[in-house]
């Protein structure tokens, strides 16, 4: 008996001592101070950094010891602002009639990992079925490969506001949507919405505040809830500890909804120096996400692409979305990195660095936006945003020119995800 409880010591203690990779990094950077340092070891034990360390250390005789000796090593990417559960194209519109529940999910499986590969491991989710919520789980479970999933289940939105999901239907094949289905009319069935989203898993409140460009309605920018709506929205989420993020085009419906505590403002196209000052004074932060409005911008002159009543809206407000961000970059407001992926190709989210250096945005700081920056706002910058001891092991690499020519976000030739090597074995 004595001798099986030795050998299971020594087997368990093997597999602990397997469980060591060493990242020699030539250079690394630090996203605290901005500064690179050369030369670096990244130690890691399961899933956390145990040690980042000056030279090349080889650890011991078990470990696995991968050479990034060429390459940037930075911290996994943080996405604020993708939709996992789908892809733009021409039949988006007719396939939410098509699709069921399990093709979403394997749809935002296979988005969720082509997004993964292109280093971003963690993403928040910001609207789909519930589906989401779903993948998220499995991921979370180790049963699938995917990014690390911040999930708002289902968007809430006023009766024939954006995301309302009946939008575009004849009166017969409406129904009566309700807070149910993220569809809801004074504070009360505001509140719970709300309630009604967490309960099933909800790690984030998303309301569309004003119209929005996709959905099969004219009003793209114009206000949705009223301020006792957004009160009641707002409170609900801080009651049951959830913050809240806002999709809004238009100023009104913005800076009520800035007022009202939301966390985060999505696209902000309209926003002007008096919601930029709510935002700076509130802590609140932008999701520019550029590259969605370069993108509808484009495929609004397709024909057929989108419906009619969408052409217009995305060749109004998509090509403004970049002005506004180097306008609310320049006056001081917090900028957490999102992109909105899903409404243009998943897995080329990197092209909203190059977007955002266009317009001002040293590529440090662009970084920042998506690493440390966004791990504070999920509340997770104990665990995540930067290569430190303690911290979740989430890291890729890409070429030392990065830092200078931002289409290089685009080639991430190693992801490591929570300890996993994941791309570039």
């Amino acid at each position: 008996m004595k001798q099986c409880c030795t050998l299971l010591l020594l087997l368990l203690s093997s597999i602990a001592i397997s469980q060591t990779t060493v990242l020699h990094c030539g250079q690394l950077l630090d996203v605290t101070t901005g500064k690179v340092l050369k030369d670096q070891t990244v130690t890691i034990e399961g899933n956390k950094i145990v040690s980042v360390s000056k030279g090349y250390q080889s650890g011991n005789d078990q470990a696995m010891v991968v050479d990034l000796k060429d390459m940037l090593v930075l911290p996994g990417l943080i996405d604020m602002h993708v939709h996992l559960e789908g892809q733009s194209s021409p039949t988006t519109y007719i396939d939410r009639f098509k699709d069921e529940p399990e093709m979403l999910a394997l749809k935002a499986y296979h988005y969720g990992h082509k997004t993964l590969m292109a280093g971003f491991t963690s993403v928040r989710d910001l609207g789909g079925s519930g589906a989401n919520n779903a993948v998220r789980d499995a991921v979370n479970k180790g049963m699938l490969e995917g990014p690390r999933i911040f999930s708002v289940r289902k968007s809430i939105a006023i009766t024939g506001g954006h995301a309302d999901p009946t939008n575009g239907r004849n009166t017969k094949l409406q129904g009566k949507p309700s807070y149910q289905d993220g569809v809801c009319d004074g504070a009360e069935e505001c509140a719970k919405a709300v309630r009604w989203q967490i309960k099933n898993g909800a790690d984030w409140i998303k309301i569309t505040a004003t119209g929005g460009v996709l959905s099969v309605a004219k009003d793209g920018d114009g206000p949705a809830f009223s301020e006792e709506e957004l009160e009641a929205i707002v409170q609900s989420a801080r009651d049951r500890g959830v913050q809240v993020a806002a999709h809004a085009h238009g100023k009104e419906g913005m800076l009520r909804a800035v007022k009202a505590g939301v966390k985060t403002i999505e696209h902000g196209t309209y926003m002007d120096e008096e919601v930029m000052r709510e935002m700076i004074k509130r802590d609140a932060y932008f999701v520019p996400t550029i590259t969605a409005g370069w993108a509808v911008a484009r495929n609004a002159d397709k024909e057929g692409y989108y419906p009619e009543v969408v052409r217009p809206k995305a060749k109004r407000i998509g090509p403004l979305i970049q002005e506004t961000f180097g306008k609310a970059y320049k006056f001081g407001v917090p900028i957490a990195f999102g992109t909105d992926a899903g409404v243009f190709d998943h897995g080329f989210n990197a092209k909203e660095f190059e977007l955002m250096h266009e317009m001002g945005m040293p590529m440090i700081e662009a970084i920042q936006s998506a690493t440390i920056t966004n791990a504070k706002v999920l509340r997770m910058e104990d665990q995540l945003g930067s290569i430190e001891a303690g911290k979740l092991a989430d890291i890729i690499a890409v070429s030392p020119n990065a830092l200078e020519d931002p289409t290089e976000m685009m080639e991430v030739v190693f992801v490591m995800k929570n300890g996993k090597v994941v791309k570039g074995e």
